[in-house]
């Protein structure tokens, strides 16, 4: 009977730390998914995977949150229902254990929720980006004042390939006068070289 704790991350540039220090420790084993996006299936990703394949009947599954489980609700479910299926309870921050019986109907509608309020933080971005573009299509400006959608250009890149040309520079010399990266300096220097 192993407590073993589960984190889920979905870029690279996040930390597990937060979920492991909310659980406070002392597990047997612990998997994780870092940089995994939360679409993509529980089963499909190699931490949950390996926990999957280690877990044994009487084990308790500890996860911070009820979507570290799943992509939506419809995946939550089938994992609870699997694992409790083993014989495997699982301990979900705030909730506590959820074993047969009323734990799968408090999974099931918890699930439900998360899914609806993960669909309406969907719906308002794409709301967001509809106005976006139809106040730049209307005024040239999005209706946060931007010259374009997405993120704003690092510098002009004809200057950058220009300054690169006249000054017969590197990559590098052109990434440090710019204060560029260097993949960023070679993009603007092939968009400019494409161009002539």
């Amino acid at each position: 009977m192993s407590r073993i704790a589960y984190f889920r991350v979905s870029t690279e540039g996040q930390s597990i730390e937060g979920q492991r220090k909310a659980l406070g420790g002392n597990f047997d084993k612990e998997f994780k998914d870092e940089g995994v996006s939360g679409s993509i299936r529980a089963v499909d990703r190699p931490g949950f995977s390996e926990l999957l394949s280690y877990v044994r009947e009487g084990d308790t599954v500890c996860v911070t949150a009820i979507d570290r489980l799943g992509r939506d609700a419809l995946d939550v479910q089938s994992v609870v229902r699997g694992l409790i299926g083993k014989g495997i309870i699982i301990d979900v921050q705030g909730l506590g254990p959820i074993a047969k019986g009323v734990g799968e109907l408090v999974v099931a509608v918890l699930a439900q929720i998360a899914d609806m309020e993960r669909q309406r933080i969907k719906e308002r971005c794409e709301a967001g980006r509809a106005a976006a573009r139809a106040s730049l299509a209307a005024n040239g400006r999005t209706h946060k004042g931007k010259a374009s959608l997405g993120r704003p250009f690092a510098a002009d890149a004809s200057a950058v390939a220009q300054w690169r040309k006249n000054n017969v520079a590197s990559i590098a010399e052109t990434a440090q006068e710019f204060r560029l990266s260097a993949a960023t300096v070679k993009r603007y220097c092939a968009k400019q070289s494409a161009k002539d």
